[in-house]
């Protein structure tokens, strides 16, 4: 799902960058500068090579390095490609679970899991669970959380 979120974001942007780029070479701007009429080509092919390693590589690395766990007290998140970022949630604090599924979630058979906190920073996503999967998970964390919610003033 991600390298088609990929695919489909730089062709969108690559198909705008070549009608900008044929753009300046069909109309004659005298203040646009000859150097960047004779060379306006190069953007769309820079990041046509851009892309292709953004495709390929980005969601293969990212599905490498995140990485998620819920455990009875704690839902644990790790993301993060260079520096990493470890969070751990208490389920005491958890406010609300939600999943969601968008149409290129459905067509994979994915979702999303948002476990949110009062604390902005305290909120956790983890994209491409099962749709079941998620479904139950944030039943589960709902019910953890009802039972084990103090009060946390």
């Amino acid at each position: 799902m991600w390298t088609l979120q990929a695919a489909i974001g730089s062709a969108v942007l690559l198909a705008l960058l070549c009608a900008g780029a044929w753009g300046l070479r069909a109309v004659s701007w005298e203040w646009v500068p000859d150097w960047l009429l004779r060379n306006a080509w190069w953007l769309p092919v820079l990041y046509a090579a851009y892309a292709a390693v953004r495709t390929v590589v980005v969601p293969r690395w990212r599905y490498r390095v995140h990485r998620w766990e819920v455990t009875a007290d704690v839902v644990y998140t790790r993301v993060g490609w260079f520096s990493r970022q470890w969070q751990l949630v208490p389920v005491s604090r958890i406010q609300t679970v939600d999943h969601r599924q968008g149409w290129m979630e459905r067509l994979f058979g994915v979702a999303t899991l948002e476990v949110q906190t009062a604390s902005h920073a305290g909120s956790s996503t983890i994209e491409g669970l099962g749709a079941a999967d998620a479904q139950r998970i944030s039943e589960e964390l709902a019910e953890r959380a009802a039972e084990l919610r103090d009060d946390a003033t």
